[in-house]
């Protein structure tokens, strides 16, 4: 029933991808989500070279389904993003997905390879650029989502129509998405897919640690906040400590140098695997709201088909 040009094009059961999170979306998460139906993919932007590589070889042990690679296009060393399009080609991955700045230097590169490009923006307008340039899909990330999120402050229930109508290439809604009944709506509104992250945080493949997966389902919806709106950027974390330290800072005026020290990846580790809730910032979704529980991937996105076949079953005997 849920057959759509996204599953086509990435040669999955389910239009739903894992969503890349840094230091989360390893190969153990990645190949979980492809072996439940959806469509798995390894975080790169905090992989070394080497550790790249061992985690494309770890995933292809534990799956024979497809997978894909993040890339970030936005990087303090520029020779990481080559470094990660090297692994990608030498491994003969079949699937990356850019994200951040435009991907039109890379996609030409990419596609020779044989690669299937995607790429996740938070604009319809660079979305269009994308399309444009090359890729074959683009993952459009909504206000309600997790992370970065762009400044145009649009829900997926306008951005998803609004591209659709103006791109060719499939489209894939990020953003608010832990059930079923938010993936029926997606597709009701033109996506040919869904990216879920937050709700993968509370999974039980998530190499975060225990404390973290609890305090995370304890999420209420008004519990996130944006950081660094100051700096013309939007980024949806959590709030705690760090957060509302962040945010009294941008109050009173500061640089990204000078931010950089609270929102880095040591800090983020802490939160994530040391029990520190409190000691950074860490993206999180609205849908963080609409969590209460850990699960494995695999029921995770059962239970998102499941609810998502009574929905429609529903709505056709209605």
């Amino acid at each position: 029933m849920f057959k759509t040009r996204l599953t086509e094009l990435l040669g999955v059961e389910y239009p739903i991808v894992g969503g890349a999170m840094a230091y989360l979306s390893t190969a153990q998460l990645a190949a979980a989500v492809s072996n439940a139906g959806g469509f798995g993919l390894i975080a790169g932007v905090t992989c070394t070279r080497d550790e790249l590589k061992e985690q494309i070889i770890a995933c292809r042990r534990l799956t024979d389904k497809p997978f894909g690679v993040n890339i970030a296009l936005i990087h303090r060393d520029p020779e990481k993003i080559n470094q990660d399009m090297d692994v990608v080609m030498e491994e003969r991955v079949e699937f990356v997905e850019t994200t951040a700045l435009s991907p039109e230097p890379y996609v030409k590169r990419l596609k020779e390879a044989g690669i299937t490009v995607l790429h996740k923006c938070a604009t319809v307008r660079h979305a269009k650029s994308a399309e444009s340039a090359g890729v074959d899909a683009v993952t459009l990330v909504g206000y309600e989502a997790a992370g970065h999120t762009g400044l145009d402050d649009l829900p997926l229930s306008i951005m998803i129509p609004l591209a659709v109508d103006s791109l060719k290439i499939p489209v894939i809604a990020a953003g608010g998405v832990g059930d079923g009944r938010a993936f029926v709506s997606a597709l009701a509104l033109g996506a040919s897919g869904v990216q879920i992250g937050t709700r993968l945080m509370a999974s039980h493949e998530c190499p975060a640690s225990e404390t973290f997966k609890d305090w995370l389902i304890q999420t209420q919806a008004t519990d996130t906040v944006y950081v660094e709106r100051s700096l013309n950027r939007a980024y949806r974390v959590r709030r705690n400590e760090a957060a509302e330290k962040v945010l009294e800072l941008e109050k009173k005026g500061i640089t990204m140098a000078e931010l950089l020290p609270l929102i880095g990846g040591d800090r983020l580790r802490k939160v994530l695997f040391e029990d520190d809730v409190e000691a950074g910032v860490v993206p999180c979704g609205q849908v963080a709201g609409l969590i209460d529980d850990v699960m494995s991937v695999k029921e995770i996105i059962d239970r998102i088909i499941n609810q998502a076949h009574d929905i429609v079953g529903r709505l056709h005997s209605s």
